[in-house]
């Protein structure tokens, strides 16, 4: 009888010789990357490729290396990366890739440290990012319909893929130049949509693969959730259980091929969190392979953080933490190792996997085997125990084996179970944020308030309910209606009704909040009614409009429309009176955004009040800043915003991302307490921190974390 226990001994020696599977350099006989119908075909070799997306953006270039040297020694073989076309093409025709925008330098990295790319060029990418990547000035050209087959669309995407591809061309990064970019890819996730673009999604499909392929890469090209992706574009899955739920490719001559296997999942604000558990993800990804599949994607393998206003519609500002690299960079085990276990199993028999004849073999109602044998290259088996309630015995080649329930097991030489995807070897860690400086001290506080601006303020009036993003061109998260109101009569109870197809609403009657209320990604239409008091004759309603990012998806995204929709005062809940068609002034930002008073070198352009804690809280509509000193050492640092309401946050004039701890999952946390602050961002003494704080929250409370990761056996400890 064959044990069942994982042979560890093993996995420790084959470590050694996975990490260098994907030198880029190396001689070769032939160059370049084509495919058949089982992998990719790179220099002339099949290869069995595991990938991991990490988006250049999303950290910073100091983090990079060790992002790169921690995924690669993870078992790793490619990085791929969204391009943001939002991001380096601002205004029409003005490009920056500098800082977290250099794509070049982030490929640069990859090569330098031995592994491949694949490029997403998109160029709409989703991600959780705002508009999908696509920049909003787009939605300004005439006649403009996004993703279809509409001419002004197909110019500026061609005219930016274009870009990209030249640029990566003139630094020599592709494959078919000896550079590390095996695949691009272009659109994303288009069979979501099509459907909803008739006979023109059909038709802008062919062009978009027809573009991309005539751009003449040398490396080829894909589309994710594409089933009907033109040839020679290869389709591909994305999903977290893609060995059960993707038919293959539409052509028995492409391989089969999984760009998103999602780790975690994103998290909205007010939304309970998604964890994914190691042996899930090790079960589905052993389950692809044995069923035939060459390549496979961890979304994300390091999430990384939105920094800025980057993220979409009510997510967070960390991304995908809960990935085998946390935000900060950190391991998470046992995520991190259990996997790199399941590739160091599985690249050990690469050659049966790739050259071998599959057989799939029936050993109980729910259990199979698929077994991957020839002459040359030797033999392999993967073990599958779909009972979710019990351990499955296997009889299999006259050896017993012992499977945990939903497992899969990989036999070496079709004999030795060395890896099982229900059983971690490696020990859970424990992430520990250690509070090294608090804000408490009053005096060390400057607070500027925001004045709420009148109808009298504004230059541009209207009888209309303006759209929002028509009017701030997502230059600012919100936008300010304002109107007279006369109070003639007698009122009893007035209220005021409203119904905002925008994220977040505050309602301020002459100068005095009335009521505040927001949506969440499942509630669209914020509807308040909110008592007010209205004096004699006029009253000057103010009603700030918030967005918390623009949506990252769907078709026709370019006629979506948010902000204020219904207005209407009541007395004593009758005689409504519609103020949908008064006359109202608008204004975009605050005085804040205006005087960039998040920059040091803007800060003396307001007044700043020094008044001490009676007056620093609860302020709504309040900038606050401080100056704090950099944490010794050189592990990551975090903001504890726990104490504040909403906003955004800056370090050194950098924005560190939006926050949100007043708006609670379901279990009554905030969705997000700790914002990262990059090592890149700070000085070693002198650093200014910026708050806006939207709706009043209490900045005595913030603190100022070192993070790091601690075993289980020692958490255990600390907690007794």
């Amino acid at each position: 009888m064959v044990s069942g226990r994982v042979t560890s001994r093993w996995i420790l020696v084959t470590m050694v010789l996975v990490f260098s599977t994907a030198d880029v350099g190396g001689a070769t006989a032939e160059k370049g990357v084509t495919y058949d119908g089982r992998s990719l075909i790179i220099d002339g070799q099949r290869k069995l490729l595991f990938s991991g997306s990490i988006h250049y953006p999303r950290s910073t270039p100091e983090m990079w290396p060790s992002l790169i040297k921690k995924t690669k020694e993870g078992g790793i073989d490619v990085i791929q990366t969204y391009v943001f076309w939002n991001l380096h093409e601002p205004k029409l025709g003005q490009y920056d890739f500098s800082g977290r925008n250099d794509l070049v330098k982030f490929i640069k990295e990859i090569r330098s440290q031995g592994l491949y790319v694949c490029l997403r060029i998109g160029p709409f990418v989703e991600a959780e990012w705002n508009y999908g990547g696509l920049p909003f000035w787009l939605r300004d050209v005439p006649g403009m319909v996004y993703r279809t087959d509409n001419e002004p669309f197909k110019f500026h995407m061609q005219r930016f893929t274009s870009k990209i591809v030249d640029l990566m061309k003139s630094e020599g990064l592709y494959a078919s130049q000896g550079g590390p970019i095996i695949l691009s890819q272009t659109e994303n996730e288009y069979g979501n949509v099509e459907a909803s673009f008739h006979e023109k999604g059909a038709s802008y499909v062919k062009w978009a693969a027809q573009m991309a392929v005539g751009l003449q890469t040398g490396v080829p090209w894909i589309m994710c959730k594409q089933p009907d992706a033109p040839d020679p574009v290869i389709n591909t899955c994305n999903g977290m259980r893609c060995g059960e739920t993707f038919p293959g490719p539409n052509s028995s001559n492409k391989p089969k091929m999984w760009t998103e296997d999602w780790t975690s999942f994103y998290q909205a604000y007010g939304a309970k969190p998604y964890i994914r558990s190691a042996e899930d993800i090790a079960f589905h990804a052993a389950l692809f392979i044995a069923k035939n599949g060459s390549y496979i994607n961890y979304y994300m393998y390091h999430g990384g953080t939105n920094f800025g206003r980057t993220s979409s519609s009510y997510f967070i500002t960390g991304y995908y933490d809960q990935a085998p690299l946390d935000e900060y960079g950190l391991l998470r085990q046992p995520k991190y190792g259990h996997l790199k276990e399941l590739h160091a199993a599985i690249k050990s028999s690469a050659n049966p996997l790739l050259h071998g004849k599959q057989t799939v073999l029936s050993l109980g109602p729910m259990q199979q085997a698929y077994v991957f044998e020839d002459e040359n290259s030797g033999c392999v088996a993967f073990l599958v125990n779909n009972d979710a309630a019990k351990v499955s015995q296997i009889q299999f080649r006259n050896n017993a084996y012992s499977l945990l329930p939903k497992s899969i097991g990989i036999l070496q030489d079709c004999k030795t179970l060395i890896y099982q995807t229900a059983k971690v070897n490696v020990a859970k860690n424990m992430r520990v944020t250690t509070p090294v400086q608090l804000f408490n001290a009053p005096e060390k506080w400057e607070v500027f308030r925001e004045t709420i601006p009148t109808f009298s303020d504004t230059s541009l009036k209207t009888n209309a309910l303006l759209e929002h993003t028509n009017l701030t061109k997502d230059k600012s998260d919100y936008l300010w209606y304002t109107l007279r109101f006369e109070s003639s009569s007698p009122c009893e109870n007035p209220s005021l009704y409203i119904e905002s197809l925008g994220h977040v609403v505050h309602v301020f009657v002459n100068n005095a909040l009335a009521g505040s209320g927001h949506g969440s990604r499942n509630i669209t239409v914020v509807k308040l009614q909110v008592p007010v008091s209205l004096i004699d004759g006029q009253n000057n309603i103010s009603i700030l409009s918030g967005m918390v990012g623009l949506p990252d998806s769907g078709a026709y995204m370019e006629k979506k429309s948010y902000g204020l929709t219904k207005a209407q005062i009541s007395c004593g809940g009758t005689n409504a009176i519609d103020l949908s068609g008064s006359q109202w002034g608008y204004l975009v930002g605050f005085l804040g955004d205006k005087g960039r008073l998040q920059q040091r070198g803007n800060l003396e352009s307001m007044k700043w009040s020094t008044n001490g804690a009676g007056l620093i809280k609860n302020q709504p509509l309040a900038w606050y800043k401080t100056m704090f000193d950099e944490p010794k050492g050189d592990g990551p640092v975090g903001l504890n915003m726990a104490s504040m309401g909403k906003g955004e946050v800056w370090v050194n004039g950098e924005s560190i991302g939006r926050y949100w701890v007043s708006f609670l999952t379901p279990s009554g946390h905030p969705s997000q307490s700790i914002y990262h602050i990059p090592r890149a961002f700070l000085k070693p003494s002198g650093n200014l921190l910026v708050v806006f704080e939207e709706e009043g929250g209490d900045p005595l409370g913030i603190s100022l974390n070192t993070i790091s990761v601690i075993g289980s056996n020692q958490a255990q400890s600390q907690l007794s």
